[in-house]
């Protein structure tokens, strides 16, 4: 049974899947770019929110593939992610 709210959304994705792969990968190497470079004076809460989005991107695609590794590689980064925005905010040390 397919669920009819995700299914067309499910079939663009993987209609583009290539391309939207590609766009998550460069937004975390963007990201951590970013840190690299500019060190402790890095927007961290734009860094992790961009994680964030990065890693709900790769982690569906992983999903619509199938791909196990990937799936958890991916939704460990969620909660990475989610952590740092935390910790941007001051909310956890």
């Amino acid at each position: 049974m397919k669920m009819t709210l995700l299914y067309p959304i499910n079939q663009k994705i993987l209609t583009n899947i290539r391309t939207i792969e590609m766009v998550g990968v460069l937004m975390r190497i963007f990201s951590f770019s970013l840190v690299s470079w500019l060190g402790s004076s890095s927007p961290f809460m734009f860094v992790w929110v961009l994680n964030t989005i990065d890693s709900v991107i790769l982690s569906w695609c992983s999903t619509l593939k199938k791909d196990y590794a990937y799936i958890l590689l991916n939704t460990f980064w969620i909660f990475v992610s989610i952590v740092g925005i935390f910790r941007a905010y001051n909310l956890v040390h």
